[in-house]
């Protein structure tokens, strides 16, 4: 069975770079900039997870960033797109990291933390509370979950997504319907944090976004919960 994503699995990062564009920024900047401001809020306890999910992995850029920044022991990638496994594998596949398609994976409540950048917009919102579902049923008791989105109230997001290929027909969520989203499927929410205010141009400013979190414009937007 192929996915839309495997039509894009070998220039993934060719692409999402090309809608980034106008940003100044890579895609690198933008997963480094959310896995080390997720690093910072963690609660103690959980700052150094020793089992990752990355839910939607793509073609597997947070997976070493979740090992180099947050210390992980272990990260497992899950995706739909076999193409895109394939990629992730290439790359960053070894004794830290292994990527698998969602069928293969079942969840058995034993990870510390769960990943999701960017995905879910790309589920269908009658299917969206599946995957939360396979999230919460992966995580063990206490396992906290990392809920990033791009955030639909920032008109350089609505732009960037527009010059996208893959990200042209996504539906996305509002930040209080990622809030909700994750609530209905059982999760005690955190914070909730908005990222990514300025453009490379006005670099200068981002000393700021520190003080803007809780403003909710930023560009992409985290809600961290927790499971029960």
């Amino acid at each position: 069975m192929t996915h839309e994503f495997d039509a894009y699995a070998a220039d993934y990062d060719a692409a999402l770079d090309e809608g980034l564009s106008a940003t100044g920024e890579d895609h690198l900047y933008f997963a480094r900039g959310r896995i080390r401001h997720l690093a910072r809020v963690l609660p103690a306890a959980a700052a150094h997870p020793a089992r990752v999910l990355d839910f939607g992995c793509g073609v597997g850029t947070a997976s070493p960033l979740l090992i180099e920044i947050l210390g992980a022991g272990k990260v497992v990638g899950v995706d739909v797109s076999e193409k895109c496994l394939q990629v992730a594998r290439s790359r960053h596949a070894s004794g830290s990291s292994e990527f698998l398609s969602v069928g293969a994976h079942s969840p058995a409540a034993d990870f510390d933390l769960a990943y999701c950048n960017g995905v879910i917009h790309h589920v269908p919102p009658p299917e969206r509370h599946r995957c939360l579902n396979h999230i919460a049923r992966s995580l063990r008791p206490g396992g906290i979950f990392a809920f990033f989105e791009n955030n639909p109230w920032n008109p350089g997001t609505r732009h960037v997504m527009a010059r996208t290929a893959f990200d042209r027909d996504a539906v996305t969520l509002s930040p209080p319907a990622g809030r909700r989203l994750v609530s209905e499927a059982g999760f005690e929410i955190m914070r909730t944090d908005f990222l990514f205010y300025f453009p490379r141009i006005l670099k200068a400013f981002r000393f700021l976004e520190g003080l803007g979190r809780k403003v909710p414009l930023g560009a992409q937007y985290l809600v961290l919960c927790r499971k029960g």
